[in-house]
């Protein structure tokens, strides 16, 4: 892969090799700021990162397609002379290697393979190809995976390593210079962040006064000056407590780190009743991008005041930022707007619940849940719930009780079916 690599004068690379599967997040942690894009050798490692959900950048792996097995077979068959219906694999989809066994005319089909989707122990793999050799039904193991074929090895086990192809790198890197020309883009897309804050929040009986109001606001916009000075951004007043602040996508994102935290607003030096409201809109235009803006700041303001929300160009919705029940969704998509025509819920409410159901990765919830998730009151939970409820996109399966002096909680089974 390095080999590879080097040929191409657009990329810098990094090496970071590992033995032990537990040396992974630390490896990936050590240089998690050097780089901008991650490549994996394979798709343990790969697996490993993407379970673990730390990292903000681009990742890929370079597949181990079945054409690359090719010379490894070769090499078994003319040269070790093993039986293929004696070898064990591992990695390759079960279709795939069928394929490359018939394409090469052998007549037997392969046996043992160990296939996974998702991360896998290296150790795993390692036991699954020992003990099928140990038991005599194996002569050897054919592995796409380094530290495998070195443990085996230890063991005993003939081991061969399918390497990938030159042409599946190349293909790879293809994929991720168009990935970062696309970022690229995306990074100088017009970003517009609407601030809004209550000039009388910080006033008392005493001091209350239009002159007092303007020492604020000036005051406001001299703490927004340098805030908007970090971002690279200019900032205008779009009247009283309100301001708009224009920079570019990619700065925005990364300073609310890929739009999951609040925007730096201690610059601010704000008091905890001065809490500032902020909706961030991305746009291929000034003029779409501060539409956007403002319909987040909308619904930003629906949550509480102090929130942060983020509409992009594609019209998803994300925030609250910084929140543990922050949540991603849509309000434009067909099924969803056939399904408020069928209800008294708006668009937005059943995305924001479809979302909900998405992030916990069920579709059973109580209205307690559901109000902490969409913050709002638990009786408008309940109203959301029951109205689906008699619509007949939702039913009651149980209850539960969290409290023994409390009234037991109905639990719903959601069922946002279009076809309804």
């Amino acid at each position: 892969m390095e080999s590879v690599v080097s040929q191409y004068p657009e990329f810098s690379c990094i090496s970071i090799s590992y033995w032990r599967d537990e040396e992974i997040i630390e490896k990936l942690t050590m240089h998690m700021s050097d780089v901008d894009m991650w490549l994996f050798s394979g798709q343990i490692p790969y697996g490993f990162a993407k379970k673990w959900s730390r990292i903000t950048q681009p990742m890929f792996y370079v597949p181990s397609s079945g054409s690359s097995l090719y010379k490894t077979l070769l090499h078994i068959a003319y040269k070790q002379k093993i039986p293929f219906e004696q070898l064990s694999f591992d990695t390759l989809h079960p279709t795939e290697l069928e394929r490359v066994f018939l394409e090469s005319e052998i007549a037997s089909k392969p046996l043992y393979l160990k296939h996974y989707e998702e991360e896998i122990l290296t150790d795993e793999v390692v036991r699954y190809h020992y003990e099928l050799w140990k038991s005599g039904k194996t002569l050897a193991a054919v592995t796409c995976l380094k530290n495998a074929q070195y443990e085996l090895s230890k063991l005993g086990v003939p081991a061969f390593r399918v390497l990938p192809t030159q042409s599946a790198v190349v293909s790879t890197l293809a994929l991720i210079l168009q990935t970062h020309e696309t970022m690229h883009f995306k990074d100088t897309q017009i970003a517009v962040q609407m601030i809004e804050f209550d000039s009388f929040s910080s006033l008392t009986k005493d001091t209350f006064s239009t002159d007092e109001i303007y020492k604020i606001e000036i005051k406001m916009t001299e703490k927004l000056l340098e805030y908007t000075k970090k971002i690279n951004g200019s900032l205008k007043s779009a009247g009283p407590g309100r301001f708009v602040i224009f920079t570019t996508h990619g700065l925005l994102r990364e300073m609310t780190r890929d739009f999951t935290v609040v925007p730096d607003f201690a610059i601010l030096q704000l008091k905890g009743h001065d809490a500032v409201t902020s909706g961030i809109g991305i746009g291929q235009t000034v003029y779409e991008a501060e539409i956007n803006a403002g319909t987040a700041l909308l619904h930003a303001k629906e949550f509480h005041k102090g929130a942060s929300m983020v509409v992009l160009d594609d019209k998803t919705i994300i925030g609250p930022l910084g929140q543990p029940e922050q949540i991603t969704y849509g309000y434009a998509t067909k099924h969803l707007q056939a399904l408020s025509e069928q209800t008294s819920l708006s668009v937005a409410t059943l995305s924001k619940l479809e979302s909900i159901l998405r992030k916990i990765g069920k579709i059973e919830i109580n209205a307690h849940d559901l109000a902490q998730y969409m913050s709002i009151m638990p009786r408008s939970a309940r109203r959301i719930l029951t109205e689906l409820e008699s619509k007949g996109f939702a039913q009651v399966i149980g209850e539960e009780n969290p409290h023994p002096r409390g009234r037991p909680r109905k639990i719903y089974q959601i069922i946002l079916k279009q076809d309804h």
